[in-house]
């Protein structure tokens, strides 16, 4: 027996006020699960009408189940274990480009529609300047949507009240900005007139936003204990962890028209998005990418081990909340709160987050997410941080490229993986000869963007942790150094 509304009774039909561009489990599992939530606690009223971008995609099964899908939530959340799931009803229809091109031209008709949601990848957001007006469907998500935009342009001539507002969810930095932008160039490619492009400036609203939520996906290890519980088959089920934040960089009347906090839920609606962004950055992928070489070489395996662990646990505990948070510019209690989320994010026992999956790529995600905290540590303390510090050198430690005796299999830059094997290969257990080591990797301008010797104490507070660890382990030294 399949989910759709035949079966589910409970099913509410909402006009639909919302195109979103995107069928795929983080769009289903966050925004759909918002926007249900504002429908049911806050008479939000909107159905969402689903665009495929891609060829292949999920609206067929989408479309067979009515839009229903039900969404599990696992995880912890303010510190107990927390399962739950629901169905969410507010996605109307789906639309394939690629069969239903006139069905999806039809939808800028509708003088409802209100917004814009997307999530077509980091590299959806791109200009394709083989992109025609004439195209059915163009070949790029902007493509598709400039159209979609000049149609309802010459619908309601150019009717100032007929814009949008934007909100992508693409992770890239001013995703919103990037949007118009390419909007505009494909109305410029497309010698669209310029009243068009005044509508697009004028009447029309992009916002940028940071979204956050893990969404390890559809369960199919446990879709027959899930099929038994539900009584029904659905093949769109989406799992998610309990966390999640939508912060949206607008005017301050989108707060109003998209109202996801009457409903209690952790969606900002602010002028400035920067401090929320290096929120993330430092503290969630910050503490990922330095209790990566730590915790591996320690002999663990996994971020839910790591954290549980007395001793590694501690170790990043204190490096998020007496070395990373101290160079951030948000309220404290602001702070502190969004740590404690993010460990028990790590703790959650829903999903296996492997240590090895993280560090693909460590050099460079060090330089984004690691050395800002330990520049700005060093810029306000006048020391170094000895936690952040550490980490670096169980990094150069982990690029060795062994542990325990058993080979490491490293994912990085090509040239960067040479010069480590170089440098490792010529090491004979000799003193200067791991002061080489360290000095050599630290002058890498093409990671680090600079010569981090050049940071007083740092070369040689690095050269005596990489000593220790090569003479005693890590898990010695660190037993020691967090006693």
């Amino acid at each position: 027996m399949k989910l759709n509304k035949t079966i589910y009774k409970e099913a509410r039909n909402y006009p639909e006020k919302i195109v979103q561009f995107g069928e795929g489990n983080f769009l289903r599992a966050f925004a759909d699960w918002t926007i249900d939530k504002m429908n049911k606690e806050a008479n939000f009223n909107s159905g969402v009408v689903v665009i495929q971008p891609l060829q292949g995609g999920l609206i067929d099964k989408l479309n067979d189940q009515d839009g229903l899908y039900t969404l599990y939530l696992n995880g912890i959340k303010d510190g107990e274990v927390v399962s739950e799931h629901a169905v969410i009803d507010c996605v109307t229809r789906g639309i394939n480009t690629y069969t239903n091109y006139d069905e999806y031209l039809a939808v800028a008709e509708n003088p409802e529609l209100r917004f814009m949601i997307s999530n077509t990848t980091e590299a959806g957001i791109t200009y394709n300047e083989q992109d025609r007006l004439e195209d059915r469907p163009q070949a790029s998500f902007p493509g598709k949507l400039t159209a979609l935009l000049y149609h309802r342009f010459k619908t309601f001539n150019g009717s100032k009240d007929k814009g949008l507002v934007f909100i992508p969810c693409e992770l890239i930095e001013k995703n919103g900005e990037k949007l118009k932008e390419t909007v505009l160039k494909l109305a410029a490619l497309w010698n669209l007139e310029n009243d068009f492009k005044v509508w697009i400036d004028e009447a029309n609203t992009f916002c940028n936003s940071l979204v956050d939520r893990i969404v390890p996906g559809y369960p199919k290890e446990r879709m027959e204990e899930i099929r038994q519980e539900l009584g029904y088959d659905d093949d769109l089920v989406v799992e998610g962890e309990p966390f999640h934040l939508w912060v949206i960089e607008g005017p301050a009347w989108v707060k109003e028209a998209f109202p996801a906090h009457k409903v209690g839920l952790n969606v900002l609606v602010v002028d400035d998005m920067t401090p929320y962004r290096t929120r993330k950055v430092r503290i969630l992928n910050g503490a990922h990418t330095s209790m990566v070489p730590v915790a591996y070489l320690y002999g663990i395996d996994t971020v839910r081990e790591s954290v549980e662990d007395s001793v590694v646990g501690q170790f990043i505990k204190e490096t998020i909340f007496e070395e990373i948070i101290p160079t951030l510019d948000l309220p404290r209690e602001e702070l502190d709160g969004f740590a404690n989320d993010v460990l028990d994010r790590f703790r959650n026992p829903f999903i296996k987050h492997q240590l090895m999956s993280i560090s693909l790529n460590s050099m460079s995600k060090f330089e984004t997410r690691v050395l800002p905290s330990i520049l700005e540590y060093e810029n306000r303390k006048g020391e170094l941080p000895k936690k952040l510090t550490f980490s670096l050198a169980a990094l150069i430690a982990f690029y060795k490229g062994e542990r325990n005796g058993e080979k490491i299999a490293l994912t990085d830059d090509a040239a960067i993986l040479e010069q480590y094997k170089t440098l490792w290969k010529a090491y004979e257990g000799k003193e200067d000869q791991l002061k080489h080591i360290v000095t050599t990797i630290l002058s890498n301008e093409k990671i680090w963007k600079m010569d981090l010797n050049q940071i007083s104490g740092l070369t040689d507070m690095v050269t005596n942790y990489l000593s220790k660890i090569q003479e005693h382990g890590v898990k010695n030294v660190l037993q020691r150094m967090m006693k």
